[in-house]
């Protein structure tokens, strides 16, 4: 190790003891992570764990005055309809709106449904014949296929629109550059990632607003960053923010489309509504408002750290190919870290293989292709993606148990 990477290393760990008594008392409010102390738990791209605030507060509304929202008049129903209303201002909070008096925050089962909703009910009805969409193919399949969809519903009404791909530069960052040529004046929605769910990186979508011009939409996939860095509509610059409510510490089946009601016009969900997922939508307030008094700043760089122990790690062994910026591995690079998520693969063993290794000694990670797009990696990889609960330990075990494999 050089002597520059040895101080960076050290530098790291002493941002993280500067955290580390922080970090003990948050990971002891998470019930399943105590229960189960021989578990590291490496999965919270796919759904992050729940603290015990969040728990309470379901439990304390399905005990106390569960009943059905916007359809009642007795004391129950009118205070879940209340705790909804209150929850897109909540939402609202957290993402920083700058306008919520313009803005819409819309409850759906999660950022799938959500970008779908914003796809066929928002976009597709306006597309004419020539417009164009831009999409990105290396990301995860929720933010293509319902640009597909709607660019599929205006051609069954004779409509054509043309899909064009989001380009990308060697980093798998989003080339601003190539973008500011790709679009045009048809050019009737861009769809963004905030924090890609392969390669870790945050793919700095405030410089696509200046690419794009003023008047195009953005639409945004936050999954891989709600709860997990800062948000703020205003800083971002986009016209819808989609996340789900599972992966920042709600319960499932909860997701928010806020729209931001500034280009084209005011976002409205099709169709009838039915009964909204209450309790759901009160796990959510209640993870936000656990993710701001944890601090979520505190949160990515604790992940952030955790995540440069690893690939330093790994990059120091033969067999595994850390997937992403190979720029940003060692300890002392300049290049931005990976937000909380590495996915490497091992050189012999297979991706799925490795996963059920590592699971045997209670290393939960993922391992597939992780729903990416087709102009994503082409073989199965393994994912490790981290939260407030996980430790420095959890890493180097990982790391040790990888060193064991490293042949091939």
């Amino acid at each position: 190790m050089s002597e520059l990477a040895s101080e960076c290393m050290n530098s790291v760990a002493d941002a993280m003891s500067e955290l580390a008594s922080w970090q003990a008392e948050l990971r002891a409010q998470f019930p399943i992570v105590a229960a189960h102390p021989e578990i590291a738990y490496l999965d919270s791209a796919a759904t992050a764990q729940k603290p015990q605030p969040v728990l309470t507060a379901v439990m304390d509304y399905l005990t106390s005055e569960n009943a059905n929202a916007a359809r009642g008049t007795y004391p129950w129903a009118t205070r879940t309809t209340a705790r909804v209303e209150q929850a897109r201002d909540r939402v609202r909070a957290f993402l920083g709106d700058p306008d919520p008096d313009r803005s819409g925050v819309h409850f759906v089962s999660g950022a799938t449904e959500g970008l779908r909703a914003v796809a066929r009910d928002w976009l597709a009805p306006q597309l004419r014949d020539g417009d164009e969409i831009v999409v990105p193919y290396a990301d995860h399949n929720a933010n293509i296929v319902p640009w597909h969809e709607a660019a599929a519903l205006a051609h069954a009404r004779g409509v054509r629109v043309t899909l064009r791909a989001m380009p990308y530069d060697a980093a798998h960052d989003y080339d601003a550059a190539r973008l500011a040529d790709l679009v045009t004046p048809r050019t009737r929605m861009i769809a963004a990632t905030h924090v890609h769910h392969v390669y870790g990186n945050d793919m700095h979508v405030s410089r696509l607003r200046a690419a794009a011009g003023p008047g195009v939409p953005i639409c945004l996939d936050a999954a891989q960053s709600a709860g997990h860095l800062p948000l703020s509509v205003r800083e971002l610059d986009v016209d819808f923010l989609v996340f789900s409510g599972h992966k920042a510490m709600a319960l499932p089946g909860t997701g928010v489309v806020w729209a931001g009601n500034r280009r084209g016009p005011e976002y409205t969900q099709a169709g009838w509504h039915g009964t909204p997922n209450t309790s759901g939508i009160v796990s959510l307030v209640a993870a936000l408002d656990w993710l701001d008094a944890a601090g979520v700043d505190r949160i990515a760089a604790w992940t952030r750290d955790l995540g440069a122990r690893l690939t330093d790690g790994l990059a120091r062994l033969d067999a595994y190919q850390v997937l992403g910026c190979q720029g940003s591995l060692a300890a002392d690079s300049g290049v931005q870290r990976r937000q909380g998520i590495v996915t490497f693969r091992h050189r012999a063993i297979g991706a799925h293989d490795l996963g059920f290794i590592l699971a045997a000694d209670g290393l939960l990670v993922r391992a597939d292709g992780h729903c990416q797009g087709d102009q994503g990696e082409k073989t199965s990889s393994v994912r490790v993606s981290l939260h407030a609960y996980n430790t420095p330990q959890e890493i180097d075990r990982l790391l040790r148990r990888l060193a064991e494999l490293n042949t091939g």
